[in-house]
């Protein structure tokens, strides 16, 4: 490859032996780039992945003298391998889990009677997002916030009961042969970052930094001393905070640098593009290729379509089945199944275990709560995709999904397309507008758009190479010219 100026300010960094953050923005070439600075030297380094299939593409693109691994690899070589008899153990039920940790009886908080089975269910989720920081203890922090059991008084009673079955389940995972609580990778990862491990190279290069968990940095961070540290991303495409995901670009003190061409799309492209880098006051900008015509207009035969939500991926998937096309779904669709499973269990009178559903006792409180509750607005579209084609079709309709390499069209939320590009792709109509800034007037344009969001239709804007329909985003087209008004007069 001939590296462009950009990629050439890196490779000197590099050789200068800066630790070194490199911003790259969407199609940058960031791996080409890694691979550049690791074939321009002969000294050993790793190079840690995001996950497995990125780690077993960068083996082919790597020189020998880089070991390709993901954080998850490092720890079960390290400390793992000594739990691969809990590793392989059956799955059972986390209330049977619960109750071989002591946790028998029911629990009253204000007026909502907490069953075992929730209380089981929270104390593992404890666990869970205890792995995912860097905090060297469980704390209330951990337990999770219960739908129904959100303000600070109630959580706050539900964590006094719940941590010592979580602090007694983190006990129970550190014996190596046999345990009431299921292990699994994450565990072993945190175990191991908590022996504050040394990892012996000359340098370490991390890919998609910007949504490294806690748990990943620290170990990452640890290595300064002795190893020169590289990290690359896109800050921009930070967009899973709420699943514990921190941007540990932020901060990083070293030599900071950009990758602002992308060979991905061409010059619309990018104009798109950076009026939603704008919006998320990300202060990158990109060029894009002269050579690559994308092209920005309506698609009839999408190779993608990519919506905001869950829901939303659902409800797309049936419309486009419905015509007879073979659907495929990105990631698949066994977190769609577990939740239409829940909706039948309480239309049919059961209550369900499913964790975001469990405090719900009937089909109809949890149609209440959606519709009358701030707090569960958000579950509205699963209500109305429930109550329009009915659970068993939800589960047939996921039954029926063709895999990605033989479908028509494939149907992703932005979250899972990161990382990804197709030939054409539309956005879906499940990305509506932020209300407007005078919510007398529903017809203004000036419009606040939330940074996370629009970091999130960057990530969507950007995984085409040929043609892109912005459809449910077509509404920015006016933001745009009412802010570009308000700046200049």
């Amino acid at each position: 490859m001939n590296p462009t100026d950009e990629q050439t300010a890196a490779a000197d960094a590099f050789h200068a032996g800066d630790h070194v953050a490199l911003q790259a923005g969407a199609g940058t070439g960031k791996t080409s780039t890694l691979a550049l600075l690791a074939r321009s030297t002969q000294r050993r380094g790793r190079y840690l992945a995001y996950n497995r299939a990125i780690a077993h593409d960068a083996r082919a693109r790597f020189p020998s003298t880089v070991t390709c691994k993901t954080a998850h690899a490092l720890a079960y070589a390290a400390v793992g391998h000594r739990y691969t008899r809990r590793l392989n153990a059956p799955r059972r039920p986390a209330w049977q889990t619960g109750h071989a940790l002591g946790l028998s009886e029911p629990l009253q908080i204000g007026h909502r009677k907490v069953s075992q089975r929730t209380l089981s269910n929270a104390a593992l989720r404890t666990i869970s997002r205890f792995c995912h920081t860097s905090d060297l203890t469980i704390s209330h922090r951990h337990v999770p916030r219960l739908r129904g059991l959100d303000e600070d008084d109630l959580h706050s009673e539900l964590a006094e009961h719940l941590l010592p079955f979580a602090r007694r389940a983190w006990m129970d995972l550190q014996h190596f042969d046999d345990g009431a609580v299921r292990f699994d990778h994450d565990h072993y990862l945190k175990i191991w970052a908590l022996t504050r491990p040394r990892i012996e190279t000359d340098f370490l290069l991390l890919d998609e930094a910007q949504d490294t968990n806690p748990v990943v940095e620290q170990v990452f961070l640890a290595q300064r001393d002795h190893a020169q540290l590289v990290m690359v991303g896109d800050s921009a495409q930070a967009i899973y905070h709420w699943r514990g995901a921190k941007d540990v670009m932020a901060g990083f003190e070293g030599t900071q640098l950009t990758l602002t061409q992308s060979f991905r799309f061409g010059p619309r492209l990018a104009a798109e593009a950076n009026r939603w880098l704008a919006f998320a006051n990300a202060p990158l900008r990109l060029t894009g290729t002269d050579t690559v015509p994308t092209e920005l207009g309506p698609v009839l035969r999408p190779d993608a379509v990519l919506c905001r939500t869950n829901v939303g991926a659902m409800a797309h998937v049936m419309r486009l089945m419905a015509s007879g096309g073979r659907v495929a779904l990105a990631g698949g669709g066994q977190s769609l199944q577990s939740l239409a499973q829940a909706a039948r269990d309480l239309k049919e009178g059961r209550r369900t275990h499913h964790p975001e559903l469990l405090l719900f006792t009937t089909w109809g409180e949890l149609q209440d709560y959606a519709a009358y509750d701030p707090s569960g607005r958000d579950l509205q579209p699963f209500v109305d995709l429930v109550d329009t084609h009915g659970p068993d079709a939800i589960l047939a309709a996921v039954a029926r999904l063709a895999p990605e390499e033989t479908a028509e069209v494939t149907v992703s939320t932005a979250h899972k397309a990161k990382g990804r590009e197709w030939g054409s792709v539309t956005i879906a109509d499940d990305f509506e507008p932020p209300a407007p800034d005078d919510p007398g007037d529903e017809q203004s344009d000036t419009r606040q758009i939330d940074e996370s969001e629009a970091r999130l239709a960057y990530v969507a804007v950007t995984r085409t190479c040929q043609r892109l329909d912005l459809g449910g985003l077509s509404w920015v087209t006016n933001q745009t010219a009412v802010t570009t008004r308000q700046e200049t007069g």
